[in-house]
């Protein structure tokens, strides 16, 4: 089992221990934090984006096609209402060059194909558990 270590730092901000990576996340200055990283959203949104052109580069590299300068940005908009989610995401790609016409669906379905963009069509099952420091003998 992979597992990812959020340590508190201070303030809104956290450490996210990944492997050997430091993943630094805040809160941005008008929401109260010291802007040291982005928001866990932010982080969220990019690892789809993230996730997405890994998945594209991979295709356009196995048909031979020129995959240095891949691009994908990512905009999406928060729900008003509660509960607090994300419900919309767009993801635009740019290619690095003209694609045939034969590999355009092809690069849309290896990117939507991608392990974030189908854990949230079909969302894992997460269990909050919650320790409390072990009460000391009086």
């Amino acid at each position: 089992m992979d597992e990812i270590t959020v340590l508190h730092q201070e303030g809104d901000e956290f450490a996210i221990l990944v492997r050997d990576h430091v993943i630094r996340v805040d809160q941005p200055y008008r929401s109260g934090g010291r802007d040291a990283g982005p928001t866990p959203v932010e982080l969220f949104v990019a690892s789809l984006a993230a996730c997405a052109a890994h998945y594209g580069r991979r295709y356009l590299a196995r048909h031979g096609l020129r995959s240095e300068g891949l691009e994908v940005t990512a905009d999406y908009t928060m729900s008003l209402a509660r509960p607090a989610r994300i419900p919309r995401v767009r993801l635009q790609v740019r290619c690095p060059t003209d694609l045939p016409a034969t590999h355009l669906e092809g690069l849309k379905q290896a990117m939507e194909g991608c392990t974030v963009h189908n854990t949230l069509h079909r969302p894992p099952a997460v269990r909050l558990e919650i320790e409390q420091p072990a009460s000391k003998a009086a």
